[in-house]
């Protein structure tokens, strides 16, 4: 049930330090533009310090550096960020999913079911399944023959799981994602495409988070393999045989292609494309709409791919971009030729 907590419940929780009112209380989260007497605000960003002397929230979320600057209640933090995301986690206001096995969900043969499990309306479980302690199946979402969730794992409504997939525990599986259909794997003949039956599955770590509509195809012989701690956004393509690591972040509309290795700790920004059978290495960070055409050995920061302009001139750069080979040759020529002299 949602309730209010008082300041100093709250400073206690995160370990800040109060600075005002500890009676005071707090019933929501809210932006410094719109926070209210009962809402506790962040800042985190020093573009938004123009607010700090008119919002009306009831406490805010400060660094050391900005508390002067405030004059009413607050909690000072060396991260606001990240305690506005921890207390996010209280503050979220969700009904309880349906408790136990709705009459129209359909179990298979040989399930292993844990306690307090939510299996919710036209939900099927398919022959052979482990569905762990606390685990929330939403309506209409479906876990193939022979797969896994790990303990206190959601599901939210029309999740697709395919068959042989292991999930981790306290993942969270958005709705539309689909995890383990085939892999793009097909050899050309004569005759057509042949289809490359794909023998694999889909390893999940703990505490992955999988955006709507996602999709995270099944190996064609070994597993596709997402580590812990690993987040997707939505609207992302991860083909098969891909290897994620621990804790990397990738954001919509990103594809990455068949047996491609990323590292730990990585951020792949919205629109990137990775080629197939690439190594990146740990803590690499690609910027938006880039196009991975190669392994990365070094961590850092990468990006390829044109900036906005005016039309006119992107047309003209677009035009001399053809001629860059030609000009490069040209210039070989000139500095052999100017060298021998």
């Amino acid at each position: 049930m949602k309730r209010s907590y008082l300041l100093a419940e709250l400073a206690q929780l995160l370990g800040a330090e109060l600075r005002g009112n500890a009676e005071h209380e707090i019933s929501a989260l809210a932006t410094l533009q719109s926070a209210g007497s009962a809402d506790l605000s962040f800042i985190a960003n020093p573009a938004y310090k123009k607010y700090l002397s008119t919002t009306q929230a009831g406490a805010l979320l400060i660094n050391a550096e900005l508390a002067d600057e405030f004059a009413g209640n607050k909690l000072v933090i060396k991260n606001p960020y990240v305690a506005y995301a921890r207390l996010s986690a209280i503050f979220e206001f969700l009904r309880a999913p349906y408790s136990g096995i709705h009459p129209t969900a359909v179990i298979g043969e040989d399930c292993f079911l844990g306690e307090d499990i939510s299996i919710g309306a036209n939900a099927v479980i398919g022959d052979g399944v482990t569905l762990a302690d606390g685990v929330v199946v939403g309506p209409g979402s479906y876990v193939g023959n022979d797969s896994v969730v790990g303990a206190n794992t959601r599901l939210a409504a029309n999740v697709s799981v395919y068959h042989g997939v292991s999930i981790g525990a306290d993942c969270m599986l958005h709705s539309g994602c689909v995890i383990g259909a085939d892999g793009f794997g097909f050899a050309p003949d004569a005759s057509g495409w042949i289809k490359i039956h794909q023998l694999g599955g889909v390893q999940i770590g703990n505490k992955v988070e999988i955006g709507a509509c996602t999709c995270i195809d099944r190996g064609a012989l070994d597993d596709t393999f997402i580590g812990d701690g690993a987040i997707i956004d939505n609207q992302v393509q991860i083909g098969h045989n891909v290897r994620i690591g621990k804790n990397t972040a990738i954001a919509a509309h990103t594809a990455i292609a068949g047996s491609t290795t990323i590292g730990a700790g990585c951020t792949i920004a919205g629109a990137v494309a990775i080629a197939g059978h690439l190594t990146l290495a740990d803590k690499v960070h690609i910027t938006g709409r880039s196009m991975v055409s190669a392994s990365i050995s070094e961590p850092g920061s990468y990006s390829s791919g044109t900036p906005l302009a005016p039309t006119k001139d992107w047309r003209k750069n677009a035009a001399r971009f053809r001629h860059l080979d030609a000009l490069a040759t040209r210039l070989i020529k000139l500095e052999r030729t100017h060298g021998a002299e």
